[in-house]
């Protein structure tokens, strides 16, 4: 792809996020419903921020249940998973956090969040909780389950990183698009190269 010349003449990741803030998720909804006959919305969805909208291309980190026979959390942490979704080229994506049957879960605090702002992603889309006021902090964009009070790393720990997830039952794969606002979030799925 990118030897498209649309790609050279300014149709790149800049041109796709200017003309997805000029839709809606109810938009992108109805014309895949039309096209895709898969459910790709995601309700009931909050934001701290939520005039700001959500874009990009996904990456993705599955939690699962805290275990340290199973789940070793000197392995598997956010850190080095972060590292390895982003890749080389972090900016503009969105990190999609998935609780696997834990929504009411708080999926990170303050360091969690630091390295989301570090790797300079658009944000995250997660159906666990969040600290708001920390949120509100970032320049990133955050849709979640609601705001969190207790910490989840007793209940969830991160176990890998991009993998297909579901949130709210939705498939969402990596290199997926998200669109978030006010409305929902709408899960678009990746062309086939």
């Amino acid at each position: 792809m990118s030897g498209d010349p649309r790609v050279a003449n300014g149709w790149g990741a800049e041109h796709r996020r200017a003309q997805a803030e000029q839709i809606s998720c109810a938009d992108v909804v109805d014309a895949l419903g039309r096209r895709h006959r898969h459910r790709a919305h995601i309700l009931g969805l909050e934001s701290p921020t939520p005039g700001r909208v959500l874009f990009g291309p996904v990456v993705t980190i599955a939690f699962f249940p805290s275990c340290a026979a199973s789940v070793d959390p000197a392995v598997h942490d956010f850190r080095s998973l972060i590292r390895e979704a982003v890749g080389d080229d972090a900016e503009g994506k969105v990190l999609v956090l998935a609780t696997n049957g834990h929504p009411g879960v708080s999926v990170g605090g303050g360091t969690k969040l630091g390295r989301v702002h570090h790797y300079g992603l658009d944000g995250v889309l997660t159906d666990g909780r969040r600290d708001y006021a920390e949120l509100r902090t970032y320049g990133f964009t955050a849709y979640c389950a609601g705001e969190a009070v207790e910490a989840g790393g007793a209940l969830i720990t991160p176990h890998q990183a991009n993998v297909p997830v579901v949130l709210d039952g939705v498939g969402i794969m990596p290199g997926d698009y998200v669109l978030a606002d006010g409305s929902g979030a709408v899960i678009i799925p990746r062309r086939g190269d």
